[in-house]
């Protein structure tokens, strides 16, 4: 047992022993053992108040908490209490304020409706190019969340008016208007209600996304030269009552001249066809008429028969055969006019097959027109009219114009056919009255 305390001892003091100086004897290694120990006791004891004060201290530190806790939750249910309360004071106000405003709610709702609808329409007035910045606004309160005030309606309600009065006058004033060639000129434009605006005599077009004006590239027939304000000045003004989009379709409508371009070659051919056509009935008919007096100016001479007309050259036969017997004389004759045929229906044959094959080349043109409209949608498809017009509009074409130069050139093939008709009938009936009387001079 003791050997057991003395072991215990030594181990205990073993981290001193091991700083302290080596010892002699027993005695020394007894004696410093206790210093050892005296010295141990004394740092145990220091430790164990700096412990009892530590945990003295976190145990105030731990009832200070746990009173913050308590103040804290009783807070927390305060405000937890007044949130429902406030909650339910929420809930009774929003009933209350739906209850007074009743068919309000439906009106700000229509104010809002109102202003989009009203953005839409003043943005594409012609007012907006003399009053900007109103479509903003306008597009600002129909996007607004809140309920508008008194200055808002009011403003709102001026806007129409404004709207509705400037719709009746025609008033002058500066703005930027570009050009034909992309100028842009500081001028003096002419609005005519919400229809027309026009500078310097020309019509203009309102492009909303820049607030400007540009000149159409293709003025209307009826000019606004003329056109005076409060003035005596009259004149004449195309109205456009869809502000706008009728003029500038202008644009894209061809003239005749575009037209006829339209109908490609085949076009071209036709034409040309029908122009000689028409050239040589103009001729024929300018020779016909000559002829004709000729032969009526003979007529009211006989008796001097002139080679410088068909009845007068046949009269010539008939008096340089009048000693022949009437058989031989009618074959003289017979072979006279003939002879004057050919020079009387000149021309006809021709312009009759003109008006024969124009039909067919405006048949043509339509056939080549569908095979360009085909293979516009084997490449594009049929996504964009656009890319199938230039074929359509060169079958359509050709096939107007085919008809166009046909109808008139069968009427003119009658006219000159008629008209020379009548010629060889009096020749037939003139020479008919030789024959009778040479017949009857032989009898007597």
């Amino acid at each position: 047992m003791i050997r057991f305390i003395l072991l215990l001892a030594i181990a205990i003091s073993w981290p001193a022993l091991l700083c302290a100086k080596p010892a002699n004897h027993l005695d020394q290694l007894l004696e410093q053992i206790q210093k050892t120990q005296q010295q141990e006791s004394v740092t145990r004891k220091e430790r164990e108040q700096r412990f009892l004060t530590a945990h003295s201290n976190q145990k105030k530190l731990l009832a200070e908490v746990k009173a913050r806790l308590a103040t804290a939750r009783k807070h927390s249910t305060q405000l937890r209490s007044n949130f429902d309360n406030n909650e339910k004071a929420l809930s009774e106000l929003e009933t209350e304020l739906k209850r007074q405003t009743g068919d309000l709610g439906e009106v700000f709702g229509t104010v809002r409706q109102s202003a989009k609808d009203i953005a839409a329409l003043v943005n594409e007035s012609l007012v907006s190019a003399q009053y900007p910045d109103r479509t903003e606004w306008l597009r600002t309160l129909g996007e607004s969340k809140k309920l508008p005030d008194i200055t808002e309606l009011e403003q709102l309600w001026y806007l129409l008016q404004q709207e509705t009065v400037e719709s009746g006058r025609v008033v002058r004033f500066p703005t930027t208007v570009i050009d034909t060639n992309g100028e842009a000129t500081t001028q003096e434009v002419i609005r005519v209600g919400l229809f027309n605006a026009l500078a310097q005599g020309r019509y203009l077009n309102y492009q909303t996304e820049t607030n400007r004006f540009v000149v159409l590239a293709r003025q209307p027939s009826q000019s606004g030269n003329s056109l005076g304000i409060g003035g005596q000045n009259e004149g004449r003004l195309a109205v456009d009552p869809t502000r706008g989009v009728l003029l500038g379709l202008l644009v894209e409508t061809p003239d005749l001249l575009e037209r006829i371009n339209q109908g490609g070659i085949v076009g071209y051919v036709i034409l040309s066809l029908g122009l000689l056509g028409l050239l040589i009935v103009i001729v024929r008919l300018s020779y016909l008429a000559l002829t004709g007096r000729a032969i009526r100016n003979q007529l009211s001479n006989p008796a001097t028969p002139s080679p410088q007309n068909p009845l007068g050259r046949i009269l010539t036969v008939a008096a340089e055969n009048s000693d022949t017997d009437p058989g031989n004389l009618e074959l003289q004759i017979d072979e006279a006019i003939l002879r004057e045929l050919p020079r009387l229906t000149q021309g006809e044959g021709l312009v009759k097959l003109l008006a024969a094959v124009a039909p067919l080349l405006g048949l043509l043109g339509t056939v080549v027109g569908m095979i360009a409209t085909f293979q516009a949608i084997t490449l594009f498809g049929t996504g964009d009219p656009k890319m199938m017009a230039d074929g359509i509009s060169q079958a359509l074409v050709t096939t107007a114009l085919g008809l166009i130069v046909a109808i008139p050139l069968l009427f003119m093939h009658t006219l000159v056919t008629s008209r020379s008709q009548a010629l060889v009938q009096i020749l037939d009936e003139q020479t008919l009255g030789l024959v009778a009387a040479n017949r009857e001079t032989a009898n007597v």
